[in-house]
């Protein structure tokens, strides 16, 4: 039988309150150090665990302060083994088991740089959830680094299969999960969760969601040396008749859980995941084995979106589609988009032959494309969606725009309310003013 506990050890924090927040595509580490310590799930030994702040293009990476001369150990997919109930990273004394949770909050925060330096061989569990690594790492705040993050981009769909996780990714703008798992108890069975994972939804919707387990397992998982540290305080027991010693965060904390796991595991791609991803009883090994294919076929590239990222999210084509790149988001805040004007625009052949001069009309229509591309990236599936704009205001055309001319297109946001937003646009042509406009504009089914 787990045994019953007091309440599990809160995160010790090494500095005071910063409050910190990080906007746009700037690399993320964070401001001060933070330490968590408790005992190990699996191992059951005490651990230390101190998060400090790194360099610029550093990654997530671990270093074991207990073994003398241990070298450091990248959260990478390529230093993962295969381990039961867990996620473990190299092999050996110097090993790191059950890194699941940790991760989960440094991915959770959309973090790209952070030493995590532990003296054990494993995190603590505190809670059984990633909340108290969450609150930690939130306690000091954020930082920007130099630099902009690198993202996964997948390009087509991939499936992959590991005994009965099933997993499909496929090309989205944002990091979205489908998650059904299935369990033969009466207070799971079958449950599904989808989520759109940021930092915002991720603290609400899955970091304090527990890992569970089940009484009948218990003996013979401990005769295999795992869950040493295992407690009513650290996870979510079942017997036969229900809960043991605990009452659930939510009804479904089983699959935001399992969902937790994902994005913990995911980290392991070494750059943020663009991509939406069906897992079907998902596992550490399967999720692992997903995240090899991931590195494999999707395409590693900064932050700046692409023509092909941009067709994915907009349903404007030839001769309409009137944005080039994106350069710049600052989420829910702004964006800055590039158009190249050439003399092969269709438009001019009509418009002042001889005297090509780009309509005043279409360099909006460039401006409300390139807001839509904000509102769109919100959306897990953007092709189910459509930006209808609703009202112009305001507009002034300062200088005509000619063949040969880059369009550098700034919205800010002014409001927004739900699926409506109310933007100021500026475009510039070598620096200059030449168009400013303010929009409405409502994200609505196609």
């Amino acid at each position: 039988m787990i045994a019953r506990a007091e309440a599990p050890t809160t995160p010790t924090v090494s500095t005071p309150s910063r409050g910190a927040t990080v906007h746009g595509n700037a690399r993320r580490t964070i401001a001060a150090e933070a330490a968590v310590e408790g005992v190990g799930l699996h191992l059951g030994r005490p651990c230390r665990l101190v998060f400090k702040p790194a360099p610029p293009d550093t990654g997530i990476v671990f270093v074991r302060v207990d073994l003398a001369g241990s070298a450091p150990i990248p959260a990478r997919v390529a230093v993962a083994v295969e381990a039961e109930r867990r996620t473990q990273l190299g092999t050996g004394e110097a090993a790191l088991h059950t890194v699941e949770h940790v991760l989960a909050a440094v991915g959770g925060l959309e973090i790209d740089d952070l030493l995590i330096e532990m003296d054990g061989p494993e995190p603590p569990i505190m809670d059984g959830s990633a909340a108290p690594f969450l609150e930690a790492l939130l306690h000091v705040g954020l930082a920007a680094n130099a630099g902009r993050p690198d993202w996964l981009v997948l390009r087509k769909s991939i499936r992959v299969v590991d005994g009965e996780s099933v997993y499909e990714a496929h090309p989205s703008h944002g990091f979205g999960l489908d998650v059904t798992i299935d369990f033969p108890h009466a207070l799971i069975g079958e449950q599904r969760g989808q989520y759109s994972v940021n930092p915002t939804t991720f603290r609400s919707e899955l970091a304090s969601a527990r890992t569970f387990g089940f009484v009948h397992e218990v003996e013979a998982l401990r005769a295999k040396g795992l869950i040493q540290g295992a407690s009513t305080a650290n996870a979510i027991v079942l017997d036969a008749q229900g809960l043991v010693d605990t009452s659930l965060r939510w009804p479904d904390e089983f699959v935001r859980h399992k969902a937790l796991d994902c994005v913990g595991d995911l980290v392991l791609a070494g750059a943020r995941v663009r991509a939406r991803i069906v897992a079907h009883k998902p596992s550490h090994r399967g999720t692992v084995a997903l995240v090899r294919a991931l590195v494999q076929h999707a395409i590693r590239e900064p932050s700046v979106h692409t023509i092909e990222d941009i067709l994915q999210v907009l349903p404007h084509r030839y001769p309409f589609l009137l944005v080039d790149r994106i350069l710049d988001v600052e989420e829910g805040k702004r964006i800055v988009g590039l158009k190249n004007v050439t003399i092969n625009e269709p438009f001019f052949q009509g418009h002042f032959p001889g005297h090509p001069i780009m309509p005043g009309v279409l360099i909006i229509e460039a401006m409300a494309q390139v807001g839509g591309m904000l509102l769109m990236r919100t959306i897990d599936d953007p092709t189910s969606k459509v930006v209808y704009f609703m009202s112009l205001d305001n507009v002034k055309f300062r200088r005509p725009v000619k063949p040969g001319d880059q369009l550098r297109l700034e919205l800010d946001v002014i409001q927004m309310r739900g699926t409506m937003c109310k933007m100021k646009g500026t475009a510039y042509v070598d620096g200059q003013v030449v168009t400013e406009a303010e929009m409405a504009a409502m994200v609505r089914d196609r």
